[in-house]
């Protein structure tokens, strides 16, 4: 009901549609593979987008504006570029390399108009999260430092180690009270290295009325519209995954952690 698994044809990809298994309304997310020379246009109503560069080389047309080529090897390789469509603004994503061009296509409900902008890798905001065998790097891309720029749309990249967590202490955001937990819907992107490796993706509430747990891999989507959603990377597996967030109310990051684990964050690991 959760998982959804990748495709690794060219062309797009409608991975999450706005009408999904889950029940998500205010996100939806594709997956956008040109060979060499190809380019794919569209215009989305009412959404808002953010085009992720995952690998290849992209340039990218928003109405009048044009922006790159950018490059990127793989998303294991350096931080992200990604592009800004605002609301029904048409655009235009072109391969503009001799390999294949892997672009990450998020989408959010919006009613604001703002102008496109691109983030270039030195603009994303890059921390450490966590200890032990739950630390791992987050890449904020389209978070705090768009602000007033975007309507709803928040998007990352996290980067869990081989054997570690992450979402971890196990988190939820699915209860709007204020300065306390968010209200929001969540989608997650996968990718591996090497890439026939796999991770260990669970979504459980506390009332236990959803308690489930996937394997997930390279290329695969996955839909949160809540519950606790810990992620885990497989021994000898980097695991990354791509974050799109968005909801009804207050463009904010604050999950609330399942009190049996909240404990976690007190201790020092070393």
């Amino acid at each position: 009901m959760y998982l959804v698994r990748g495709k690794a044809e060219n062309g797009y990809h409608e991975l999450v549609p706005q009408q999904n298994a889950a029940g998500l309304k205010w996100i939806s997310f594709g997956h956008l593979r040109l060979g060499r020379g190809e380019a794919h246009e569209a215009t989305l109503q009412g959404r808002e987008v953010v085009l992720v560069l995952l690998s290849g080389a992209m340039r990218v047309s928003v109405g009048h504006h044009t922006f790159g080529p950018y490059e990127r090897p793989n998303v294991f390789a350096a931080p992200a570029t990604a592009v800004y469509v605002p609301v029904g603004q048409p655009f235009r994503v072109e391969n503009a390399g001799d390999g294949a061009l892997e672009v990450a296509v998020c989408q959010a409900v919006a009613e604001e108009v703002h102008q496109p902008f691109v983030v270039t890798p030195d603009e994303v905001q890059v921390k450490t999260v966590g200890q032990a065998n739950f630390e791992r790097k987050v890449h904020d891309i389209v978070v705090q430092q768009a602000e007033g720029r975007v309507h709803r749309i928040i998007v990352g990249e996290t980067f869990n180690p081989p054997g570690n967590w992450s979402s971890y202490p196990p988190h939820k955001h699915d209860e709007y009270i204020p300065g306390v937990e968010a209200l929001m819907e969540e989608i997650y992107f996968y990718q591996l290295d090497p890439p026939h490796g796999f991770g260990l993706q669970s979504i459980y509430t506390s009332d236990g009325s959803i308690d489930e747990t996937y394997r997930v891999r390279h290329g695969d989507a996955f839909m949160i519209p809540r519950g606790y959603h810990p992620v885990c990377a497989a021994g000898g597996y980097q695991l990354y995954y791509l974050w799109l967030m968005a909801g009804p109310v207050d463009r904010v990051m604050i999950p609330h952690d399942d009190p049996t684990h909240a404990w976690l964050r007190e201790r020092s690991w070393g």
